[in-house]
């Protein structure tokens, strides 16, 4: 499927790149385990049922964990009239729409491919943007699907995900065993679990955030460029990164699972680390490269979301 989205041969290498990357420690990963606990056909089946959900169901899965749900055009107008004008303009079929009722300030797109994604904004977002505005951000979370980086980030995120369960599993199953079941080789075998585990779930982190700060990079200048008013997209940007940061920590957390995915990173004031490891760029650096945008662009109507 090809669309008008601006075609990005950088992001299509390192995406290339990052998955070699994690296909080379996901079977390295898999191999440990194997060799650690001694079942080749259970670990190889739930590696398999674990990746096939993650794929085939990671738009029902953000949906249900993000509480959203599909709306039709008569439910949502205004959001189906934006949705309807980007992908015309973009030559890409419609994706599902859908609202998920958070006062959290964000959007999401997610789904295996173009046939099957779907594009979720909460209430908090459609209450706070202009119509131009949120075209921006619909025109962004669309050319994550253009480009085909959602599938891309849902399958490298699988890898962190079974790092983080197995560590879980085995320290459960450990406390749970009890003392008496415990031996020196249980322990031994336990340890090491944890420990590839772990550094299997680092390397997957650390692959995932370089990937997904320029994916968001790209994004912006794709929307940038289909609706040609950069302006109205920084606009966005400024106003959910300043509403996010006033958004109570209790609900943040719930949502940060998702940063991957979303418009901008559910992190509150004064998280300089995570701000730092982050899946997006800073604000600042995004508002940058949408300035230099409007440059490139030039007339008045690129810097101010006006008509010429």
């Amino acid at each position: 499927m090809r669309s008008r989205f601006e075609p990005d041969r950088q992001l299509t290498a390192r995406m290339a790149v990052t998955m070699f990357l994690l296909g080379l420690v996901y079977v390295a990963f898999i191999a440990a385990l194997i060799v650690l606990l001694k079942s080749v056909v259970l670990v190889v089946v739930i590696a398999a049922a674990l990746l096939g959900a993650q794929f085939w169901y990671s738009d029902r899965i953000a949906l249900y964990a993000m509480h959203g749900r599909l709306v039709t055009p008569e439910e949502q107008p205004r959001l189906h009239g934006v949705v309807d004008r980007l992908c015309a303009a973009a030559d890409m079929p419609k994706p599902r729409v859908a609202v998920s009722d958070m006062d959290l300030p964000n959007a999401f797109a997610t789904g295996r491919n173009a046939d099957n994604a779907v594009v979720c904004v909460t209430t908090g977002l459609l209450r706070r943007l202009e119509t131009e505005e949120l075209e921006g951000v619909l025109a962004h979370e669309l050319s994550h699907v253009a480009h085909r980086d959602v599938a891309v980030i849902t399958i490298a995120s699988f890898l962190g995900v079974i790092a983080g369960l197995v560590v879980r599993f085995a320290f459960y199953s450990q406390v749970l065993g009890g003392r008496g079941q415990r031996d020196q080789n249980t322990a031994v075998v336990f340890m090491a679990v944890m420990a590839v585990s772990a550094l299997v779930y680092a390397v997957s982190f650390l692959l995932i955030r370089a990937l997904s700060r320029y994916r968001e990079l790209a994004a912006d200048r794709a929307a940038a460029m289909l609706t040609a008013k950069p302006s109205a997209l920084a606009s966005a940007l400024t106003k959910v990164s300043g509403d996010i940061a006033r958004i109570p920590t209790r609900d943040l957390r719930t949502a940060q699972a998702f940063n991957a995915f979303f418009f901008t990173p559910a992190l509150g004031p004064g998280t300089t680390v995570a701000h730092l490891l982050s899946t997006h760029p800073s604000l600042e650096r995004r508002l940058e490269a949408l300035e230099e945008i409007a440059a490139e662009l030039g007339g008045p109507g690129s810097q101010t979301g006006e008509e010429p």
